[in-house]
């Protein structure tokens, strides 16, 4: 049996990535002799990581409560691994401090860079030409710890939010696969983090570009912020919208088009459409803000930027 001072591995998170590292933890516990037992802190209706846990023997807890998760964490006794994957539950500094607890957080960024919420967001909106994943060990600072693996990715000149998360999600699992042994066996070396000036922490409840736009904007910038609040069907942010000539309007739909292809589509009433470049443009389906649209089926349409 490989050796490893964690006699415990806990889990929290959720969606796809908790649910591959809670997978992988299980498939190598046998190797190592540990433990393992995850917490939900932030429930989603449609997770499978109770089904999970219920199939391989996993103690599944649900903890919504800060306070209580906190408590719980601070009254551990064993060696124990906490693994945060896609979790927003802050530590405090009496579970960070612990001397018998180790944390190690996956961020959807290369830290230092966008620290905090919505990452692959801002990183579409700032016009990065790549960014990537960070695992990396907790400290009482957010997202301050040191680097134990990073693994980068381009963004595409098209990429919007939602396929870019998609991408950062596969490279955070084979990032942990890499990384897990050196981590349970004590040789992943971490390094300090990069020092910013600067350094700024996105929060969740901030919106790139505040989520509005003139459409005498730089038709670039418009489609690099309709596509950094673009999240399909999970709605996010709230769709965009945009000062028109004088008139606010909200953005349903935005798609880019070659130029012949946008003289054959007609537009027509709720339709602008925006030069990109001498190849294409940006076709934007509005509504002016209060009067609101109706689907085919006669429902007033307010769901997600897509």
């Amino acid at each position: 049996m490989a050796y490893t001072k964690f006699e415990k591995i806990i889990i929290i998170g959720y969606g796809r990535v908790t649910g591959q590292v809670l997978e992988h933890v299980c498939d190598r516990k046998s190797d190592y002799g540990y433990s393992v037992e995850y917490i939900e802190h932030e429930p989603h209706p449609f997770s499978t990581l109770k089904k999970t846990c219920q199939a391989r023997g996993v103690p599944y807890f649900s903890i919504p409560e800060k306070w209580e998760l906190g408590r719980r964490l601070e009254a551990v006794e064993e060696e124990t691994l906490i693994l945060s994957a896609s979790n927003n539950f802050l530590f405090p500094a009496s579970v960070v401090e612990k001397p018998n607890v180790a944390i190690v957080n996956f961020h959807n960024a290369l830290l230092p860079r966008f620290p905090g919420r919505n990452a692959p967001s801002w990183a579409i909106y700032e016009g990065e030409g790549k960014t990537g994943i960070t695992w990396h060990y907790v400290t009482e600072g957010v997202d301050e710890g040191g680097v134990i693996l990073q693994k980068s990715c381009g963004i595409g000149p098209d990429v919007k939010a939602y396929e870019l998360t998609e991408r950062l999600m596969a490279l955070a699992y084979e990032g942990f696969c890499e990384c897990f042994p050196g981590i349970l066996e004590g040789t992943a070396e971490a390094r300090p983090q990069e020092a910013r000036q600067g350094r700024r922490l996105y929060r969740s409840k901030e919106v790139p570009g505040g989520g509005h736009f003139d459409t005498r904007d730089a038709p670039e910038q418009i489609y690099r912020l309709l596509r950094a609040l673009d999240y399909g069907k999970s709605a996010i942010f709230p769709r965009a919208t945009a000062t028109h000539e004088g008139r606010e309007i909200r953005i349903l739909r935005y798609r880019k088009l070659d130029r012949e292809a946008a003289q054959e589509d007609g537009g027509g009433k709720g339709f602008l459409y925006l030069p990109l470049d001498e190849a294409y443009v940006l076709r934007l389906k509005y509504e002016e803000i209060g009067k609101g649209t109706e689907d085919e089926h006669g429902r007033k349409d307010t769901g997600a930027v897509g």
